[in-house]
């Protein structure tokens, strides 16, 4: 029987019917498991979607940690995530409030701090064990208990603490500031401000870096910018020039031989090297185009290897290798990484 058009259908009797589905995928996978299927055999085009991969990961303790743009987070241990091939469904996580779409996934260790990061570039520390562990399907929990927000400030990105190497910030208008990893040590003043978001435009981006990497900075129409970040100075300054209507998306921190995976608001990704992606002499300049597409959302640096985390507003995600998707040195469209009916990618994250 053929799947109706559920274009029309109400939001929430959508998301209840995928669902379902998402269930029914999880028990056939279930059961293909026991049998023989090979996983090395790469399927044609056509044939990736919704066919599970027999391998799955050890127990590990690593959580992905997933968050609203106001603050409800909840974390789970990343080996629960089963991998499927990539431009599957994928499966329902957090169960969130209405009209609170998860915006950020981290992946770090119970152990650690998360450093948060808002839209008026603020910065926050937050003791990961604090984010109760929960499901893969369940219900966030409210960490505006322990960092306080403004009432038009939103959470946009969220770090491992990491005591070595630095952060590299980029607003809205294509602005970037490197810092150091100690100014976000354990006696961060709570809510420090990273620079002012009047003059610069809102925070959009942040990655860590060794300090010696290019910094490659995305924008919404796919174009993007790649330089050393020894150009960079002490205080923000010009990143990436923007044409009109575009703003940045995001920053990566890569290498020479390294890569980035950038994806789209439909649920298409590639992986661009940077063998085929010149550096600038300079910052500032006005990039070229990295990917197709008229909505880029992610961009983050990526090895073989790797695996890629896409989480949707209706709180679908899905995790597969990074290996599925064809590495590229030209512009491209991108393949399908993530099958969405009326549904838009909101977040991303690459994790070894």
């Amino acid at each position: 029987m053929q799947r109706p058009d559920l274009t029309h259908v109400d939001p929430q009797i959508r998301a209840y019917i995928e669902y379902l589905e998402a269930e029914f995928a999880a028990a056939n996978t279930s059961s293909r498991r026991k049998g023989t299927t090979p996983v090395n055999d790469a399927p044609a085009e056509e044939d990736y979607f919704n066919i599970p991969l027999v391998m799955n990961e050890e127990p590990t303790a690593l959580n992905l940690i997933v968050i609203t743009s106001s603050g409800f987070a909840k974390r789970t241990p990343r080996h629960n995530y089963q991998r499927q091939r990539r431009g599957g469904m994928g499966i329902f996580d957090i169960d969130a409030p209405d009209n609170e779409p998860p915006g950020i996934l981290s992946v770090a260790e119970a152990s650690q701090a998360l450093l948060l990061f808002s839209n008026q570039a603020r910065a926050f520390r937050l003791p990961v064990s604090f984010i109760q562990e929960t499901p893969i399907r369940a219900k966030g929990q409210l960490i505006t208990e322990r960092i306080t927000l403004n009432a038009d400030e939103r959470l946009v990105a969220a770090l491992p603490d990491i005591p070595k190497g630095g952060i590299a910030l980029v607003s809205e208008r294509g602005a970037v500031r490197f810092l150091r990893h100690h100014v976000f040590g354990e006696y961060m003043k709570p809510g420090t401000s990273m620079f002012d978001p009047l003059k610069f435009g809102l925070l959009v981006g942040a990655c860590r870096t060794p300090g010696d990497n290019d910094l490659f900075i995305a924008t919404r129409q796919g174009r993007a910018i790649r330089f050393s970040e020894k150009l960079v100075p002490p205080q923000p300054g010009p990143g990436i020039r923007l044409e009109a209507g575009d703003s940045a998306v995001g920053i990566a921190s890569v290498q020479e031989d390294g890569a980035v995976f950038l994806t789209d608001a439909n649920g298409k990704g590639t992986i661009r090297q940077m063998a085929g992606f010149a550096a600038n002499k300079s910052a500032g300049g006005s990039g070229k185009i990295a990917m197709k597409t008229d909505e880029l959302v992610a961009v983050y640096a990526v090895n073989p290897g790797d695996d890629i985390f896409m989480i949707s507003r209706l709180s679908k995600i899905i995790r597969f290798n990074a290996d599925e998707v064809p590495a590229k040195e030209g512009v491209v469209q991108g393949v399908n990484c993530m099958s969405l009916r009326a549904d838009t990618v909101s977040a991303v994250v690459v994790t070894r």
